[in-house]
């Protein structure tokens, strides 16, 4: 498989959005063990798991040898533009990394309130030595996207026009559909395709239910009951062949990522939640 550029920090945003995303079977994949709830409809979702103003952070550790070092924060916004949401996702390393590898990475994308499919999406890497701005625009109707990239806004390298699939999702807006998906239906060890458009294709990957843990300890935010997940990952300088992260997320209508571990090909890395703020329902997964 071609190597998947990303940065520590970024390597972990597309299994933050964890959850599953059926919309790319086809429909005689449906109705066996742990397939997708017969009466959803991805391309039009209604919106139960989140609202605007909805922000999570979180704090991301990397294992080298046998210490564990902070090496910076995620922050995930949820912001009101009248009849669409704005996702905006922010990556940056500490000044205290800087020195090993400094990270600031922005990316923003509008989705459609009633349905939750996005329109545009931008994104503005600066990794170590590394530039690039990634702007696109999605015709769900004529299944294309408008891509643009460069190095920056004002340097354009690239203009191209690209085929995807019915009702396809960037690695941000993915996450906020399928915190709506119902995963009372699934059992424990079932396998679920996702797709996303990213870097100029289609990326075809997998996930694996684990099942429900009850009082999963989460640093620094107590004890919760969760759901785990094992996502398949790109293969490439960061992730070695047939690497799966663990993702625990909240059992209950939040559907809150709480922590995710991965082995890297040189050491470790961990995202854990630092805090939250603006959730649409109470965090009843906690125990007390």
């Amino acid at each position: 498989m071609a190597t998947h550029r990303k940065s520590l920090l970024l390597s972990l945003l597309p299994f933050l959005f964890l959850f599953l995303n059926f919309y790319e079977l086809p429909a005689p994949a449906f109705g066996g063990k742990g397939s997708r709830p017969a009466e959803s409809d991805p391309c039009n979702t209604l919106n139960t798991a989140f609202r605007a103003g909805e922000k999570l952070v979180y704090k991301v550790y990397y294992n080298w040898g046998f210490v564990w070092l902070s090496a910076g924060e995620v922050t995930f916004r949820v912001i009101d533009d009248d009849d669409q949401y704005h996702y905006q996702v922010v990556g940056e390393t500490y000044e205290t990394y800087d020195w090993f590898f400094k990270v600031r990475d922005y990316f923003d994308t509008w989705v459609q309130k009633e349905n939750l499919l996005p329109i545009m999406s931008v994104k503005s890497q600066l990794e170590g030595k590394y530039r690039l701005y990634d702007y696109i625009t999605y015709d769900q109707f004529r299944r294309t996207c408008y891509n643009e990239r460069g190095k920056a806004s004002n340097d354009i390298r690239e203009r191209k026009t690209y085929q995807i699939e019915p009702c396809m999702h960037d690695m941000v807006s993915i996450l906020y559909l399928a915190r709506n998906i119902d995963l009372n239906s699934f059992d424990k060890g079932d396998e679920f395709p996702i797709k996303i458009f990213a870097d100029k294709k289609i990326w075809p990957l997998s996930v694996r239910y684990g099942g429900r843990e009850t009082g999963k300890k989460i640093r620094e935010l107590g004890k919760y009951n969760t759901l785990k997940f094992s996502p398949q990952v790109i293969e490439g300088d960061i992730f070695p062949k047939g690497t799966e992260l663990n993702v625990w997320v909240t059992d209950d209508a939040n559907h809150l990522p709480l922590l995710i571990e991965s082995p890297l090909t040189v050491g470790s890395v961990r995202a854990v939640l630092k805090k939250y703020e603006g959730l649409r329902h109470p965090l009843t997964a906690k125990v007390e």
